[in-house]
């Protein structure tokens, strides 16, 4: 084991006199050193509930012979930071792998439990376990119950989209006030297919966490059932040794993209996904979604595009029953549990046809995800499945904002109209910098009661986003990516089944353009000028801007 370093010989006396200042003694030196790496707060509704998740994770590793340590990893509430300081959330998913890297090697653990929940800490974990090829498992938080006002269900997305009807005078303040504290009833990732519950169907669908782990609701008995098996699964693969590199293969990730487009998962999870499989080397190419789209029809009608919610999912047999769906459309891989992802497919069937449609009635003959390439991007992503069909294909004038305030503002003052585009440039991972989400003007457009207005942006969107919202443009503005250039007026031409997203514009205009335009300027913290840096090093397209040096 690799916490013998410290248990045996002299020259490491002095690391057993600290370790049993924490009590670990003698007694304890044949038991693997296993970490939790615990994610818990009290600001974020799907983190309250960890600490005592934890401690039932860490009962199950001492009953399975493991002696447990526990360390807090942060974790930011983007619904919370999204009106605030959005741009810290995606380099902190990079802050949480380098944690548990730091305390993992510092302290020789033998493996180690994650115990997560939300937008960038699950990826995190996820990153790190690959990085650092530990025996490791997740047990992501759960999702939270759907808030109950008057007979009907609600969630966080519908207090956002509530801001736009107050504004347009659609609903009172007092009733809008009343939904805010109904919304969110108690712990958990909030209630519906947004990127926290996103990743953990993945995280379930590529292995790392134990089978029909991702839905049971937060609150639930059967979440502190895992919780402890997840805790003795630890202790078993340290013995057996089976490491993540071992799970989350190539195969595994193609399950997880079958998955994701099944369900109409999160455009995040394009961003994560290629984080995660990077670690090991593994590329993935967003441009197969488009390939695999056209077999992987949309089962699922999860919130914020349909009606059901993480509940419903979980009572109709959750990633299992999906599974079981998608039997024929899955490649060989093993899971944490010991199982070949095939075997856990024929366990469970659903129990709602509607919630889990058959391959023969799906939802879409496509998978949710689709991204789109032309003269304004080489790649932009679309949650198709949310989108409705009459937007699918769209062209109309560009309105061209470089903050989110300034949309919100012309969406107050009547300054959009239907048909509009609004491209919000400067959004991305060097321009943000850190790539804010852009829930707050989607909810927006949705909020004002507009069918036909879209927004296309070099950021990203919340999984709670719906319609035809175009993100993830790359290359990004503030790397010279051609959305650097686009004006008030041009004409943008959106067209979702030929996976087109075109500006009607010579090449030679839009580089013209591009050698006129100055990014806005920003301030920024030391974190994201680190951030920013490391991006433009990385991925700068066009070197002789001048911002770039």
């Amino acid at each position: 084991m690799k916490s013998d370093v410290m248990k045996m010989g002299v020259d490491t006396l002095p690391h057993r006199a600290l370790l049993s200042a924490v009590g670990i003694t003698a007694k304890d030196y044949d038991k693997p050193l296993i970490g939790v790496a615990n994610a818990y707060s009290d600001i974020v509704p799907g983190h309250v509930h960890l600490n005592a998740l934890t401690e039932l994770v860490k009962q199950g590793i001492r009953d399975g012979g493991g002696m447990p340590i526990s360390w807090g990893v942060p974790g930011v509430c983007d619904g919370l930071a999204m009106h605030v300081e959005m741009r810290l959330s995606l380099p902190s998913r990079d802050h949480i792998a380098d944690n548990i890297e730091i305390m993992a090697l510092s302290h020789s653990l033998d493996g180690w439990v994650g115990v997560t929940n939300c937008d960038k800490i699950t990826p995190g974990m996820l990153m790190a376990a690959l990085r650092l090829d530990l025996p490791a498992i997740l047990l992501t938080g759960g999702p939270m119950m759907a808030g109950k006002m008057d007979g009907k269900k609600y969630d966080l997305i519908s207090c956002f989209e509530a801001v736009g009807e107050v504004k347009r005078g659609n609903e009172g303040s007092d009733q809008a006030e009343r939904l805010a504290h109904c919304a969110c009833p108690g712990p958990g990732a909030c209630a519906g297919l947004f990127t926290a519950n996103t990743m953990a169907i993945l995280t379930e669908a590529m292995g790392m966490s134990l089978s029909g782990s991702a839905t049971p609701p937060a609150i639930s008995e059967r979440r502190k059932e895992i919780a402890y098996a997840t805790g003795r699964r630890a202790v078993e693969i340290v013995e057996s040794n089976l490491c993540p590199s071992q799970i989350m293969t190539h195969q595994a990730f193609n399950n997880a993209w079958t998955v994701d487009l099944a369900i109409g998962g999160s455009t995040n999870t394009t961003l994560h996904l290629p984080a995660i499989a990077e670690e090991r080397g593994i590329d993935l190419d967003l441009h197969y979604l488009n390939t695999r789209s056209r077999d992987v029809p949309t089962l699922c009608h999860l919130r914020p595009s349909g009606p059901y919610f993480l509940e419903d999912l979980d009572r109709a047999g959750g990633v299992p029953a999906l599974l079981h769906r998608l039997t024929h459309l899955l490649e060989a891989a093993t899971t944490v549990s010991g199982q070949g992802i095939d075997h856990i497919a024929a366990q469970t069937r659903s129990g709602d046809d509607d919630v889990i449609r058959p391959l023969s009635n799906p939802y879409g003959r496509e998978g949710g995800l689709a991204v789109l390439s032309g003269n304004l991007a080489d790649q932009a992503v679309v949650k198709q499945s949310a989108v409705d069909p009459a937007m699918l294909t769209h062209w109309g004038p560009a309105r061209v904002f470089y903050a989110e305030q300034d949309v919100l503002t012309a969406i107050e003052q009547g300054n959009i109209s239907e048909g509009d585009v609004i491209v919000l440039p400067f959004q991305g991972a060097a321009g943000g910098p850190g790539m804010p989400e852009m829930l707050t003007p989607t909810s927006a457009i949705m909020g004002a009661g507009f069918r036909r207005v879209a927004l296309i942006t070099d950021g990203r969107f919340s999984g709670g986003t719906r319609g035809p919202c175009i993100g993830h443009v790359s290359p990004e503005a503030y790397l010279g990516g051609p959305i650097l250039g686009v004006q008030d007026g041009d004409i943008i031409e959106i067209d979702i089944p030929n996976r087109a997203l075109n500006v009607r514009l010579s090449q030679s205009e839009i580089e013209e353009r591009m050698g006129r335009m100055s990014p806005p300027r920003r301030t920024l913290t030391p974190v994201l000028e680190r951030y920013r840096t490391g991006v433009v090093l990385q991925q700068a397209h066009r070197k002789d801007l001048p911002w770039l040096g």
